[in-house]
């Protein structure tokens, strides 16, 4: 009998603390929805955003990502952002796609810009820089890489002198 009372002390002390820590994680992750107005941003390209995900300014979470949907006419990806109430930015914000590091997920970073003239409730992200996933860059790299090579349009490769043995 003393034995299970023993067990489900114990029992009721993990629960206890496995509860702490959820509370705790919660509490300090701010993955809570920030309320506040409305901007859009348009891109070519938001390779993987999630909605919910993050928006932020030099790391600092300032909003969400309320919803994406594709335009129908330029069938670019319209992401809908909810900025805090207290953040006014200029018009010549830019608007980026951002990863987490190699791995993690991917947010909105707004690099705002040097303009007086503010942006309205509902309105709109004027210059935004599209989305390169890893494999692209990667490419990029390998295409510059092997393009260093080449010899010119038009021009036969040159190969270059073998060194002779001294005599």
């Amino acid at each position: 009998m003393g034995r299970n009372l023993i067990e489900t002390i114990m029992g009721a002390v993990v629960l206890a603390v496995a509860g702490f820590f959820l509370v705790f994680a919660y509490t300090h992750a701010n993955i809570k929805k920030i309320e506040g107005y409305t901007l859009t941003a348009t891109f070519t390209s938001v390779g993987g955003l999630d909605t919910g995900a993050d928006v932020k300014i030099n790391g600092i979470k300032i909003g969400t990502v309320l919803s994406q949907s594709l335009d129908p006419v330029s069938y670019d990806a319209v992401v809908r952002l909810s900025i805090a109430h207290g953040i006014q930015l200029p018009d010549d914000t830019v608007a980026s796609v951002s990863s987490e590091g190699l791995l993690g997920g991917k947010f909105i970073k707004l690099a705002p810009g040097k303009s007086k003239t503010m942006l309205a409730v509902d309105g709109a992200l004027g210059p935004t820089k599209n989305f390169k996933s890893i494999e692209e860059m990667v490419g990029n790299l390998i295409f510059l890489a092997t393009a260093e090579n080449q010899p010119p349009a038009g021009q036969p490769a040159v190969k270059a002198p073998e060194a002779s043995a001294p005599q």
